[in-house]
């Protein structure tokens, strides 16, 4: 009896032996200690800290998330401008989130507000920095029509607040989209306790504002250096510990707070986002095409309690914007209130019809899925933080900022006081790379001097061919804008030659989707347009897109691998 009591003993010893290795096999690896070494994660003496507190990514201000995937991109029903330039090929685009609407006059006159109180335009040195953000309202005029109400109201009056923004060329817009993601950033982290409380209102002037770049790589620069702004904290495994214990910790990328940038879509993600095929799945795989972003072939309502109703704002024919009077097609003569259409299948509005929206994209006649069909873009030009002579980043100032003068002669500042001053990559980052090996890339297997019908392989004249005019890929006009350095006086110059054949360049940008004055065959998300970069409209507007961070999804599990 005392023998098998024994035993029983030491069974049940060897059983909690062996569910105590167990746990320790299924641990996260910061309970346990880590995998790597076995030491100590998050040990409140100090050593390796990691955020093992963070769940998911924060859904941006006025986002819904998209969920990637592959798609057909390009292939639209007919092709009566004869562009052949969205021929069908299958691309894959990771996850994103997308603005539910394009961005409104109220989005951006808060832009303005901000602009003009911190880089006040009466000062010298900030004048053309508010003046330069300002959208062009002339774009309403037209030589035989009245167009005065909108050139004067359209972008400030209150009536038109939740109406899309235009007359923004694909540059401010692109400035926008820097200054929405310090302004986001800046907010999460005032009430995460890592900046001081109403500090972007009350403290912030033109040397001393947030920049997202600037905190995570010189956060003691940040504000202008002021240290009762920007505070320092401990995060210890996700929790954060009181401002009077703090170690000289600021949030940075591994805070899991600092939310990626906001930025223009791809044309990929644009249009994967637009045709949202995800209403038409069934199991695995998707139960025809769509035209439109939303389900079936014409533009009306088929619903019974809308039957009739037009799922958006173009323009239906000849004269007609609208419909007639008291009975009208779409609501709207020019743009409309946004959301004052169904969503699409992701819940996102709007995404045919309203205004065009300017994409990242450069333009080229074609889609190079041969040379990537993941994330496909054309147009990086990859940057890398400017180092002073004391070894640290070159934080810009009132004295070194950096302005371009556009080929229309609208001035736009190329970066702002506050923000980290931007160099081109050189031999240090491309050296021995396969997969990039400029800064430029914007030309890659398509303008380049070997893309050229000239080009002649390991011809001793193949340097003096690339520079001549006359080998150019695409012969696009050359305008040109001086500054009399006798007068100041801005002198423009335009290209008057005749043997111009294309309008494509490096500095055009695709643009997509209908709008207020466009036929139906421009609703359909495969359509392509592209525009000045430099240049505005007023049917050209944008949204914002920002990429996601983690898994492809939020499902609790991955079929044939359920998370522990």
């Amino acid at each position: 009896m005392k023998l098998k009591n024994i035993m029983t003993l030491k069974l049940l010893l060897a059983l909690t032996v062996a569910i105590g290795f167990t746990s320790c096999s299924k641990d996260s690896g910061t309970k346990g200690g880590s995998r790597a070494t076995g030491w100590k994660i998050n040990d409140k003496k100090g050593g390796f800290q990691h955020n093992s507190k963070f769940k998911k990514q924060e859904t941006p201000p006025g986002m819904v998330p998209v969920e990637g995937g592959t798609f057909t991109m390009g292939k639209v029903q007919d092709d009566p401008m004869h562009d052949w330039n969205n021929s069908p090929n299958q691309q894959h685009v990771q996850s994103f989130f997308m603005d539910e609407t394009e961005v409104t006059n109220l989005m951006y006159t808060e832009y303005l507000f901000w602009l003009k109180t911190v880089f006040p335009p009466e000062d010298e040195n900030y004048k053309n920095i508010y003046t330069g953000a300002i959208p062009d309202t002339l774009v309403w005029r037209n030589r035989l029509g009245y167009n005065e109400t909108m050139t004067n109201n359209y972008l400030r009056h209150p009536a038109y607040s939740e109406y899309p923004v235009v007359g923004v060329n694909w540059i401010q817009a692109t400035e926008f989209s820097k200054w929405r993601t310090d302004r986001v950033n800046e907010n999460i982290l005032e009430k995460s306790g890592y900046l001081k409380k109403d500090a972007k209102i009350k403290d912030v002037t033109a040397e001393t504002s947030f920049n997202t770049d600037t905190y995570l790589a010189a956060p003691t620069q940040t504000f202008g250096g002021k240290e009762d702004v920007v505070l320092k904290k401990e995060l210890n495994g996700g929790r954060r510990v009181p401002a009077d214990t703090a170690k000289n910790v600021y949030a940075q990328r591994n805070s899991g707070l600092i939310l990626p940038e906001f930025r223009l879509p791809t044309e990929a993600e644009w249009e994967y986002a637009a045709v949202a095929l995800v209403g038409n799945r069934e199991y695995n795989i998707y139960k025809g095409q769509k035209k439109y972003p939303w389900s079936g072939q014409y533009t009306r309502s088929g619903k019974r309690q809308y039957r009739g109703d037009q799922l958006a704002n173009f323009k239906q024919g000849k004269g007609d914007y609208g419909g007639i009077a008291g009975w009208s097609d779409d609501g709207a003569d020019i743009t409309n209130k946004v959301k004052s259409y169904p969503p699409n299948d992701f819940g996102l509005y709007d995404m045919a019809g309203n205004v065009a929206e300017w994409v990242q994209d450069v333009y080229r006649p074609m889609v190079d899925d041969e040379a990537n069909d993941f994330n496909y873009f054309r147009g990086n030009v990859y940057m890398k933080n400017k180092i002073g002579e004391d070894g640290l980043v070159e934080i810009v100032t009132t004295d070194n900022i950096k302005y371009d003068t556009l080929s229309n002669g609208k001035i736009i500042a190329r970066n702002m006081p506050g923000q980290i001053a931007q160099v081109p990559v050189d031999d240090n980052e491309t050296y021995l790379r396969t997969q990039f090996s400029t800064s430029d890339n914007r030309n890659y297997r398509d303008g380049d001097r070997s893309s050229t019908r000239y080009f002649n392989f390991g011809s001793s004249e193949e340097e003096s061919e690339g520079k001549d005019d006359k080998f150019r890929m695409y012969e696009s006009p050359k305008h040109s804008i001086t500054v009399d350095d006798s007068t100041g006086v801005m002198v423009k110059k335009y290209d008057k030659s005749n043997n111009r054949t294309t309008l494509v360049n490096d500095d055009v940008r695709v643009y997509k989707g209908g709008s207020w004055r466009d036929r139906a065959y421009w609703l359909d998300p495969a359509s392509r347009r592209y525009f000045p970069q430099d240049m505005a409209t007023d049917y050209i507007g944008f949204r914002n897109a920002m990429s996601k961070v983690g898994p492809k999804s939020n499902k609790k599990s991955v079929r044939g691998n359920p998370k522990q």
